[in-house]
């Protein structure tokens, strides 16, 4: 079986949405846009994303977005507002989208690892 060829795609998200721009880097990912694409094989592509912090919420969303993390314990839900986690720490809002976005299985550990930021 031949090796694959990564190409390094470098996306600008600048003045663009979170999820319009996950749904694009999780494509490059995933490697559906290549002619010999497989759902079980991982022949995506590497992604490089500049420009994080610069990055637009539409609407109110910056102020009513929250994140949430459950600690799996009694009374553990965590909850962060989407102007808090783009301030401290902008990548963090990319790669959870990219995250949501990505199949559910073996694979995706490896295509996020393949996730990068300038």
């Amino acid at each position: 079986m031949a090796t694959t060829k990564r190409k390094k795609i470098e996306l600008d998200a600048r003045n663009q949405a979170p999820g319009r721009l996950a749904s694009k880097i999780a494509t490059l990912l995933i490697g559906k846009h290549k002619v010999n694409f497989d759902p079980h094989l991982d022949r995506g592509d590497k992604v490089v994303v500049i420009n994080v912090d610069q990055i637009a919420f539409t609407g109110n969303k910056l102020h009513q977005k929250e994140y949430k993390h459950h600690t799996m314990h009694p009374g553990g839900l965590k909850i962060k507002p989407a102007k808090k986690v783009l301030a401290e720490n902008p990548k963090e809002v990319i790669r959870h989208a990219v995250a949501k976005m990505l199949p559910k299985n073996k694979l995706r550990a490896g295509r996020l690892q393949r996730l990068s930021f300038k």
